[in-house]
């Protein structure tokens, strides 16, 4: 390796993590930071970088990695039994927003024509939403099997299967011609065909005969990765999305949780090479760049909330589901930047739209994340448009005119502890049952609890209208089980005052999980404050002692035996 190279790749990594440890203090995504670190040391910037088009080739590696552990995480078993909604809502999504990006940007200026793609590309580009920064971001708010965490993420893999076939098509682009594009599908057909065959009839036998050894386990992994990309590279497809094929191909095999953790450590270093040096190729911001990437980011705002909203409304999923998606989406892709890449190293589009993209991504990225972040306080200044111009939510239908009785216990938000209460009820007390009222805004619950018998409202227990209406002044008894790390956009403090606001005489019951809460809360008027650490440490030493006094088996029994018989709305 040349020393200058060696150099340069040093540089790289030490501005990459100074960026990084940036990043981190003030919450930014770290890609944001590796492309501004590239830009930072490349030749826009302080010129450090003598050799970036020797750090391109080397970053490429991280690219095919990246995509062939993306390739490893995909469940073909869920993307095939993806449910009507998900379709429906991926394909308006990913055809809208391209079909309106091709015609924009061509209307706009862009060119669509034979090696000038420029419009092709945006409009593809704006269609991909950045699953990095989503998962990571609803992970963080715990939002992942929400309504709208699971429609995000089950649009986010179809999105995926679409850039798999705009990467096949990508290399024959310049031979525009519906038998070339129909030529490359049978390419991709034939790749396909001939890596599932082999992963499904040739490889179990010879990993199941290496397994004992693991680093050969996963020398052979990588050598099947880079063989699939090579292959597709000789077939004129995209190394790329041969690699994203491989992964997915051995996705199932027992041994890939061991290769993904041994390859995620050198995946992120090749990665980090390829956006430090995709930063690097982001052209000095002007007047062009500034006002194309604040162009881009309209359109992509604009075009998630008119093909993903008004769908997801009209499959009655409500203005919450259907807003907190949009919004979830509303960011471009990494894979848009190197789909890009690619097409500005196939001479297909300019420099100028990979750098506009480029902004737009970064633009984005801190937009959005800000956007999820506080998703649900956009959606509590958005609701009363949102009634006024006729969208309804799911809890905005009038509550039935009879009730077993009237509710006099309320149970706030439906989390794990509040179906373990339930379930307790259910088993020691049912005759309480008739009065006790849930509201939540999760539709599955709400319909498991319907079919017990047990009343509920669908609706945000943050907003007042939402309590009043659900009667909360003449509680009895008031139960919010919800931890603050889960409630959204508001915490146990905060409810309790408005509770206490709107009821000064029903006994309320609230959660902590800080000491320093419990006094607060009781000082904000609570009349008992749950603290279930407490009670999981207990149980603990129990197990400690039941371990010293050779009892564990028997603990162990005991509590199979107790979770045997347990039917909870939430497993």
């Amino acid at each position: 390796m040349e020393p200058q190279l060696v150099s340069d790749l040093a540089i790289c990594i030490v501005a990459a993590w100074l960026m990084g440890v940036l990043a981190q203090v003030t919450r930014q995504p770290l890609l944001l930071a590796y492309l501004v670190a590239g830009f930072v040391i490349g030749p826009v910037g302080l010129g450090l970088v003598k050799r970036p088009e020797a750090l391109q080739s080397v970053s490429e590696i991280g690219l095919i990695l990246l995509l062939f552990l993306i390739g490893l995480e995909i469940d073909l078993k869920k993307i095939l039994g993806t449910g009507k909604l998900v379709s429906i809502t991926s394909i308006s999504q990913i055809l809208g927003c391209s079909v309106l990006g091709i015609a924009f940007f061509w209307l706009i200026g862009y060119p669509l024509k034979p090696a000038n793609f420029d419009a092709l590309y945006l409009g593809v580009a704006a269609a991909l939403s950045s699953t990095v920064i989503i998962v990571k971001l609803l992970y963080e708010k715990r939002e992942l099997d929400t309504l709208p965490g699971r429609l995000t993420l089950g649009v986010l893999v179809l999105q995926d299967l679409f850039a798999i076939l705009f990467l096949a098509i990508q290399p024959n682009l310049d031979q525009a011609g519906a038998q070339l594009i129909f030529a490359s599908i049978l390419k991709v057909g034939l790749l396909i065909a001939i890596t599932f065959l082999t992963s499904r009839y040739a490889l179990p036998p010879l990993f199941t005969s290496i397994a004992r050894l693991p680093e050969l386990v996963l020398v052979g992994a990588m050598a099947w990765c880079l063989l699939i990309a090579g292959v597709a590279g000789s077939l004129h497809l995209s190394r790329e999305m041969g690699a994203l094929v491989a992964g997915i191909s051995i996705s199932t095999f027992p041994y890939t949780l061991d290769i993904e953790a041994k390859l995620t450590s050198l995946r992120d270093f090749f990665v980090t090479l390829f956006f430090v040096a995709l930063g690097m190729a982001i052209p000095a911001p002007n007047k062009t760049y500034i006002l194309g990437a604040i162009v881009l980011c309209t359109f992509v705002i604009v075009s998630r909330i008119l093909t993903v909203f008004p769908l997801l409304h009209l499959l009655k999923q409500g203005f919450r589901a259907s807003l907190l998606t949009s919004l979830n989406l509303a960011q471009i892709s990494e894979l848009s930047l190197v789909i890009l890449a690619l097409g500005v190293k196939s001479g297909h589009i300019s420099a100028q739209s990979l750098g506009i993209v480029s902004y737009a991504f970064v633009f984005l990225g801190i937009l959005s994340s800000y956007a999820i972040a506080n998703g649900e306080t956009i959606l509590g200044a958005t609701a009363p448009f949102l009634r006024r111009l006729g969208f309804t939510d799911l809890g905005d239908q009038p509550l039935p005119s009879t009730k077993p009785l009237k509710p006099r216990i309320f149970l706030l938000g439906f989390y794990w502890t509040a179906s373990s209460l339930v379930e307790e009820i259910s088993k020691h007390a049912p005759n309480i049952l008739p009065e006790l009222l849930v509201i939540d805004f999760n539709p599955d619950v709400n319909r498991e609890l319907q079919k017990r018998g047990i009343q509920v409202i669908y609706g945000d227990i943050t907003q007042r209208d939402t309590l009043i209406h659900a009667g909360i002044t003449e509680a009895e008894i008031i139960i919010c089980s919800i931890p603050n790390s889960v409630l959204r956009g508001s915490t146990n403090l905060k409810l309790l005052t408005q509770l206490r606001e709107l009821n000064e005489t029903a006994k309320i019951l609230v959660h902590a999980e800080l000491f320093p809460d419990v006094n607060a809360l009781y000082k904000a008027g609570a009349d008992y404050v749950s603290v279930p650490r407490l009670i999981e440490a207990q149980e603990l030493c129990e197990v400690i002692h039941a371990i010293r006094s050779n009892l564990l088996q028997q603990k162990r029994a005991d509590l199979d035996a107790e979770l045997l018989d347990r039917n909870e709305v939430i497993p």
